[in-house]
């Protein structure tokens, strides 16, 4: 079994119910973390990658519609939304006309469903604390499960290590952080485990599209599942050309000892590579996080590999309550799924419009899904009206918790289609019908409500007032 540590370990997880073939996975990770290694992928052993353009494929709609048939969709909707003083499922917030992540979700799919006359399964990895809640909200949606399918799998669970010795970490006030999730590359070990893996090709399902809840860019198009089904890949990720907002993020390459294509995190690089990591000339493309794969392909390699992939570790140091830095420091053991494109020979990346890659993961991405930047059509996918998404900075001790968000845009999102970005230093909040226009910045030294009306176009500064 190995050392004390990982045996402590391991019996928590087996006392806890966890599946065996996800505490092998943990035992793997483990092992690799107890001998140092830290998943780093050094600048020196990868190389740019290039690839085609979903703008420049043909896609027989047919071929769209039949391959969309054959595919199931699979929400990772495991996120409490922590960092943005939520304490329960993230895609419960409230996005566009009262309706929340999941109400868009499901509304896409059934729409997708009648246009397209296809089953289009929709199932949620959902984690522990997030399942409760996600299956209230969709419980109004009477349609949606497919007969012999659930809604929901659970991602599995493992303990934090404490950062002195690797053993499981003890935190008798509240349990529960005691446990953290594998990352989201756990969906294959969860969808093995859980046997819905197998479940799918019984019921003649051939291709599954992953993606995050709170991307709602991420629609089971069928242009996107017939160019997949056309290639023959038995893995894909949509790709998008990094920004300047993406610097920090990870990205695509081709490691040089084998050609195979790898996706890097920014948690896998080295300090002394950070520069090429920022790179944008260099490192042209990110993950949308959007996969696809081959159902029997991914059945075939976990069997051949006994249920472990052996995708990148990626060490994450945390404190064992993530509101309070002042409690212990722990390690989680996590993998990503994107990371799994290595596994695969024929593995492919195409890249795809930014419509694609609508990410929520603050505060300053959520004005922009709430405003005029988007409009949301009967089909309930997002369209972009405006000319660029304008770049969003709001004062993060005003504006990071949604709560406190939420108190200082009390009659919705200002209009921004008309603007190329939006800085606000100080604590103001935004009457109805604000609208701001090519670069805004504000600057207040006190509270500050900005009338009904206001435009805004230039510097604001001092405790009052507002101007064009």
């Amino acid at each position: 079994m190995g050392s004390p540590a990982l045996k402590m370990a391991c019996a928590k997880m087996h006392e806890a119910g966890v599946d065996p073939v996800a505490i092998d996975n943990f035992a793997h990770y483990f092992r690799l973390l107890e001998h140092g290694e830290t998943g780093m992928v050094p600048e020196s052993s990868i190389e740019p990658i290039g690839m085609p353009s979903l703008a420049d494929v043909e896609v027989d709609p047919e071929v769209g519609a039949q391959a969309l048939r054959e595919t199931v969709v699979i929400k990772l909707n495991g996120g409490l939304g922590t960092s943005m003083g939520m304490d329960r499922a993230k895609s419960l917030l409230c996005v566009r006309r009262g309706l929340s992540f999941l109400d868009i979700i499901a509304r896409q799919v059934l729409h997708l469903r009648a246009a397209h006359g296809a089953p289009l399964p929709l199932i949620f990895m959902n984690s522990f604390r997030t399942s409760g809640d996600t299956m209230a909200a969709l419980a109004r949606y009477a349609d949606l499960p497919v007969e012999g399918l659930p809604l929901e799998f659970l991602q599995n669970k493992e303990p934090k290590l404490r950062v002195e010795d690797l053993a499981p970490i003890s935190w008798p006030d509240e349990p529960d952080l005691e446990w953290c999730p594998p990352g989201h590359g756990d969906i294959y070990t969860a969808l093995r485990g859980t046997g819905l893996l197998q479940q799918l090709i019984d019921q003649g399902f051939r291709y599954a599209f992953v993606s995050n809840s709170d991307n709602l860019g991420a629609t089971a198009d069928p242009r996107v599942a017939g160019w997949f089904a056309s290639s023959g890949a038995p893995f894909a990720i949509e790709a998008v050309r990094r920004t300047p907002s993406d610097r920090k993020g990870g990205h695509f390459a081709r490691r040089k000892a084998d050609g195979r294509i790898v996706l890097r995190e920014s948690a896998q690089t080295l300090a002394a590579d950070l520069p090429a990591l920022a790179d944008l000339d260099r490192h042209a493309f990110c993950s949308t996080n959007n996969l696809w794969f081959d159902l029997i392909a991914m059945r075939d390699a976990l069997d051949a590999r006994q249920g472990v992939l052996g995708l990148p570790m990626i060490r994450n140091e945390k404190t064992v309550d993530p509101g309070d830095p002042s409690t212990p420091k722990v390690i989680q053991i996590e993998t990503a799924m994107g990371a799994a494109i290595e596994v695969f020979d024929g593995a492919a990346l195409i890249e795809v419009g930014r419509d694609r890659f609508v990410p929520v993961k603050t505060t300053n991405d959520l004005l922009v899904l709430r405003s005029d930047v988007y409009d949301l059509g009967t089909d309930f996918v997002l369209d972009q009206s405006a000319a660029e998404v304008p770049f969003i900075d709001l004062d993060g001790e005003h504006y990071k918790l949604v709560g406190e968000f939420d108190r200082r845009f009390p009659e919705g999102a200002p209009s921004l289609k008309q603007a190329s970005s939006l800085r606000v230093s100080g604590d103001v909040t935004f009457a109805k019908g604000v609208v701001v226009r090519g670069d805004a910045r504000i600057a207040v030294d006190g509270a500050t409500r900005l009338d009904e009306g206001t435009v805004l176009g230039a510097v604001v500064e001092g405790d009052t007032g507002a101007g064009a």
